[in-house]
């Protein structure tokens, strides 16, 4: 679990990143010495504007320190979610940045194993993969069924039933969930 400070020091950075890359077209140079930031770990990056996601960009597996995964998909998420068009730098005041950093995932036999708003949940199925994060259930109020279905078919390409098949991979995962409305 991250502290207060940590979380503000996260957001500060993704704030900061997008603003940066969106005025130069660079990347920040950022060093940090905070255990808990330089640890690997997956994250999200959500943009919210008037109450509606602007972009969502992430990685489910660490590929480096926590830090650095942040300005990276921070990026990702303002410039190269194809659901939106680039975020502008005019836009930028009026959006709020949520992260979700993430824990290990766990491969599950039943969905009975799944706790709607407390897990995240991934299907895979040959090269066809999706992920929704533990906070959609919560925003949509989807029964598990309802969300497994659209994960499946909205996310990952799949016939809406295809989290029934033994041959979908269906795993679980938390998400530490913190945003500037927070502080």
């Amino acid at each position: 679990m991250l502290n207060k400070v940590q979380r503000k020091k996260l957001l500060v950075i993704a704030r900061n990143t997008i603003e940066t890359y969106l005025i130069s077209g660079k990347e920040l140079t950022l060093t940090e010495t905070d255990p808990a930031l330089t640890r690997n770990a997956g994250v999200f990056v959500s943009l919210h504007e008037n109450n509606s996601l602007r972009g969502c960009i992430g990685s489910l597996c660490a590929s480096g320190p926590l830090f650095l995964a942040v300005r990276d998909m921070a990026i990702q998420a303002a410039l190269c979610d194809p659901r939106f068009p680039s975020l502008t730098i005019s836009e930028l005041p009026q959006v709020e940045i949520e992260i979700s950093v993430l824990s290990k995932m766990k491969r599950i036999n039943s969905i009975e194993e799944i706790e709607l708003g407390k897990h995240g949940v991934m299907v895979k199925k040959g090269s066809c993969c999706g992920v929704y994060l533990p906070q959609v259930a919560l925003e949509t109020g989807w029964s598990k069924e309802e969300f497994l279905s659209s994960l499946c078919a909205h996310k990952a390409g799949l016939p809406s039933e295809a989290w029934k098949d033994k041959f979908t991979e269906v795993c679980i995962f938390g998400a530490e969930v913190f945003s500037e409305k927070d502080n």
